[in-house]
């Protein structure tokens, strides 16, 4: 059998007032923790007097003081502090970000903005530094024309159109004439086409009359008739009106050279035109 092993024995100072706790390992141990128990326990229960012959009610058991954990209101206060610090910082620097951000898309858009618009003025000035040139000849001619007491110098180029003192060339106002003058602002343009182009395709579409109006055709049922000497609607006219003629569809050379443009990207010239276009 083997040797009998009598439990180890291990000393607990004791408390003030309490003796020392022996506490015992294994069976029915005892700890000081248990002890200290019972001892508080003993000590919360008052000592009552003895009193002859009758019971007394038990009166209230007097309390000891309890100490009582205070939580560091200050470090938790610096805590919040902290986070709120930190988490202002985190969202004023988002708002620099996105600030910066917005800030490029702004700057980008108005310098397109600007760009367009400078774009679209230089376009206008041109246009209008055109017009002006064109009117100032013009004028010029008429002057030199009408001035009285001078006599102008004409010299016959060719039929349909003549040249001034000057040198500008005057169109007799009628068909030749029209179909020179739409040639001459064709060929400055870089339009194809001939005389006898245009002429044949004028003879088709209205024989000659400038003021020619077609009311029953598809275009016409569309709400744009075919108008003038090369019965243009407004929507193709629009499109291929060309600079330094008059903006009228019933102008002759207007509406001869605007056909000769569309004709020319559609078909490459009016020459390659003989029929419905």
């Amino acid at each position: 059998m083997p040797a009998h092993r009598f439990p180890r024995h291990r000393r607990t100072p004791g408390l003030p007032g309490i003796p020392a706790v022996t506490a015992v390992t294994g069976r029915g141990r005892v700890t000081a923790v248990s002890a200290l128990g019972a001892a508080a326990l003993a000590l919360t229960v008052p000592l009552l007097p003895a009193t002859e012959g009758k019971a007394t009610a038990a009166e209230p058991a007097a309390t000891s003081p309890v100490a009582v954990a205070l939580v560091d209101d200050g470090a938790i206060a610096e805590h919040r502090e902290a986070v709120e610090r930190q988490w202002t910082a985190g969202v004023r620097e988002h708002a620099v970000e996105r600030h910066a951000v917005i800030a490029h898309a702004d700057a980008a858009a108005h310098r397109e903005a600007e760009e367009a618009r400078e774009a679209e003025e230089a376009r206008v000035a041109a246009e209008e530094a055109r017009a002006a040139e064109e009117a100032e000849r013009a004028a010029d001619r008429s002057a030199s024309r009408e001035a009285p007491g001078t006599a102008t110098a004409v010299t016959t180029v060719s039929t349909g159109a003549t040249t001034d003192a000057e040198g500008y060339k005057v169109y007799t106002d009628d068909l030749d004439g029209w179909i020179r003058e739409a040639l001459d602002i064709m060929a400055f343009h870089g339009i194809p086409g001939t005389y006898e182009g245009l002429h044949r395709n004028i003879m088709r579409e209205s024989s000659g009359n400038p003021d020619a109006i077609n009311l029953w055709d598809i275009n016409a049922q569309n709400g744009t008739p075919s108008i003038g000497l090369l019965q243009v609607i407004q929507p193709t006219f629009d499109a291929y009106h060309v600079p330094g003629t008059p903006y009228d569809l019933y102008d002759p050379v207007a509406n001869l050279v605007a056909a000769a443009n569309y004709a020319a990207h559609r078909y490459g010239s009016i020459d390659n035109v003989n029929g419905p276009y």
